[in-house]
């Protein structure tokens, strides 16, 4: 009996230790990446590319580019028991990269070591987003584990300079992050700070304590031992949140027009032990070339000869040279980079590049104009390839009394705001004082066209409510997705443009200004388009969120109605030329879906059109504190249809936003606000 009970408990353990043993164990080595690497060696996406013997993360010559490369073998990441079903695997793994800008001063963006669950992560970005996360209001959809070798300060992450490391669960903000560098093998240990964007190759180790929940990175470059304290150390049960079963392990980047080469020179792991060591010597380098030089005899008689012949052709030339001088100087210096430009991103174009673009900004191309600038449609000719790129240019009228780096500061801050419902900046020029704003071009141009012009089709419900979600969506990315908030000051139906797919995107930031969570924005002066501005502005004439509410609670309205804010030919009593003020009236005689947009009345139901409505005056309250915010005004736009299900899209929150404001039984018309 003894004997037999012996057996099964060794039974019992021996199916645990198998249970918990890898089903598929994972090591690789690659000292280096040949030409015939590929799908069966590994996953090379998009702009990802062997060159020569190493992997190449993006293509210099596109303007947007990112890419990823992946081991073709999932890592088993989970390994469960009949008790513990989350047992989380250990592996080691270690890689040598080099990172190189082609300018020194350029921004900089780095790369990923990256754990996913799928090859593309949905809605990822490129840019600082390293071809891996998607924007700060959009949760990463795929459990995703990063480590960071970031190369660029962006402030709206909380980076602490344009060097570090960081591990980023889920989010482009690290969840830890510290200076690059190695703590020295001596016996202090002292911190030995290591630059990794000078081309240098750098060997990486990364040891992932999955009983433990520990992430411990080092760094140091090639040629220096594995030092015993690693540059990084994160420990956190968290990190069992992000991670699943099985997934992809392999590297990330992206980059902007800025060209900064991204080479990993070779890769090992394994999950079963540490990771067999790399043979580093014999690799390639990438530094910049040295500028110092030693010239021979030949050379130098070579140059000798060279000056006598350029002195003679300089003085046959003296007087073209004047005339070229008295009449191009001028230009030259005034499109000439100055240092501090360097700092600021996007790309900066060159005025050459713009005006042949616009064709010498020709009338022919103009799109538009107002009281910040003119606007220019050009065409962008791709050098590598045939195709074009199609643009809008904006020349901005520049305040003079406001300093041009300060300007500049802020165009840079613009330049990094990326949504899909904001029209996106792709970059500047400078010509003396003249500006000039480069950005995607919209094809089908703005809202107010396809609502009040003359359009080739007219806007049916379901698209105007499509536009109205989108505009939403980015505005309230200005309003709540960044560590500043973003006051756009001018929102109004002909600054919502179009694109390919007439999906709206918010545009012309030409306005707006940006300021610190929780500051009170400073300015002077009231700014924005008639019809559209709040009424707390007459006074206080200081814009926030809230007067951005207000604006796209205006437009909620006209888009709704089909009627401009002020009309002044519209209907024969004075009260009607105010789009608001005709609104909140029927809808104190409990008419409020009279006021919708007659020519598309067959396309809607009254629930659904009610709620628009109530939306719309909910964001026009007089009172700035009972107005919605733009998380609530999403909530209510990106809802189910209402006729599907008109009690639980009217959720408590909106139901608070919508109908508190004009409850109690008062006179709609007695809370209207002044018209500016």
């Amino acid at each position: 009996m003894k004997d037999m009970l012996r057996l099964f408990l060794f039974i019992i353990v021996v199916a645990i230790n198998f249970s918990i043993s890898p089903s598929s164990a994972l090591d690789f080595l690659f000292n280096s990446f040949g030409s015939k690497t590929n799908g069966t060696d590994l996953i090379l996406i998009n702009d990802c590319w062997v060159d020569s013997t190493v992997i190449r993360l993006t293509n210099d010559s596109n303007q947007f580019s990112f890419g990823r490369a992946y081991y073709p073998t999932k890592l088993k990441m989970k390994r469960g028991t009949a008790t513990n079903s989350s047992i989380l695997t250990s592996f080691s793994t270690s890689f040598v990269f080099s990172i190189l800008p082609e300018i020194a001063s350029s921004p900089g963006f780095g790369l990923c070591f990256v754990l996913t669950n799928f090859t593309s992560p949905p809605g990822a970005l490129a840019s600082q987003y390293f071809g891996l996360f998607s924007n700060a209001t959009v949760a990463t959809v795929a459990p995703l584990l990063a480590v960071e070798f970031d190369t660029g300060q962006n402030p709206e992450f909380n980076d602490p300079d344009d060097n570090h490391i960081g591990v980023d669960l889920n989010n482009i903000e690290s969840a830890k992050h510290v200076p690059a560098g190695y703590y020295s093998s001596s016996s202090n240990e002292s911190f030995v700070p290591v630059r990794m964007r000078n081309g240098q190759n750098i060997h990486a180790w990364i040891d992932f304590d999955g009983d433990n929940f520990e992430i411990n990175v080092t760094i140091a470059p090639i040629g220096v031992s594995k030092p015993p304290r690693p540059t990084l150390n994160f420990k956190d049960p968290a990190i069992a949140n992000y991670v699943s079963n099985e997934m992809y392990v392999g590297f990330s980047a992206s980059k902007t027009n800025w060209i900064e080469a991204r080479r990993v020179l070779a890769w090992s792991l394994s999950d079963t032990g540490v990771a067999r060591e790399i043979n580093t010597t014999n690799f390639p380098t990438f530094l910049p070339p040295s500028s110092s030089s030693s010239l021979s005899a030949g050379a130098v008689a070579g140059i000798v000869i060279g000056c006598v012949m350029g002195f003679l052709i300089i003085c046959a030339s003296t007087g073209y040279y004047w005339y070229w001088r008295k009449n191009k100087l001028k230009a030259q210096e005034e499109d000439e980079i100055e240092e501090w430009e360097l700092e600021y991103w996007p790309h900066r174009f060159s005025y050459e590049e713009l005006s042949k673009a616009t064709k010498g900004f020709s009338n022919d191309e103009l799109l538009g104009s107002g009281g910040f600038g003119r606007v220019y449609k050009g065409t962008l000719a791709n050098n590598n390839n045939n195709n074009s790129t199609e643009m809008a240019v904006k020349c901005v009228n520049h305040d003079s009394k406001q300093g041009l780096k300060e300007f500049m500061a802020e165009i840079s801050s613009m330049g990094r705001l990326q949504h899909k419902n904001l029209v996106q900046m792709r970059g500047w020029c400078r010509k003396g004082n003249e500006l000039m704003l480069v950005y995607d071009y919209m094809p089908n141009g703005s809202l107010n066209n396809w609502i009040f012009g003359k359009p080739k089709k007219l806007l049916g419900w379901k698209q105007r409510r499509q536009i109205l979600a989108d505009v939403a969506e980015g505005l309230n990315y200005l309003h709540h997705g960044w560590d500043q908030v973003v006051v756009h000051r001018d929102i109004k139906s002909g600054n919502i443009l179009l694109d390919s797919e007439m999906r709206g995107r918010l545009g012309d930031f030409g306005l707006a200004k940006l300021y610190q969570q929780g500051e009170v924005p400073n300015t002077t002066r009231v700014v924005g388009t008639l019809g559209y501005l709040a009424p707390e502005l007459a006074t206080v004439s200081s814009p926030t969120s809230a007067s951005d509410v207000y604006s796209f609670g205006v437009v909620i309205l006209e888009v709704a109605c089909g009627r401009r804010p002020l009309d002044m030919g519209k209907g024969e009593e004075e009260e009607e030329a105010v789009l608001m003020d005709w609104v909140r009236n029927l809808y104190g005689q409990g008419k409020i879906c009279e006021a919708a947009d007659a020519r598309i009345r067959q396309e809607f139901e009254a629930e659904e059109m009610e709620l628009v409505l109530k939306l719309g005056l909910a964001c026009c309250h007089p009172d700035p504190t009972r107005r919605p915010t733009m998380s609530e005004v999403v909530a209510v736009l990106v809802g189910q249809e209402v006729a599907a299900t008109p009690k639980e899209l009217l959720s408590d929150l909106a139901r608070g936003a919508v109908d508190a404001d004009f409850s109690g039984g008062d006179d709609p018309r007695e809370d209207a606000p002044l018209q500016p």
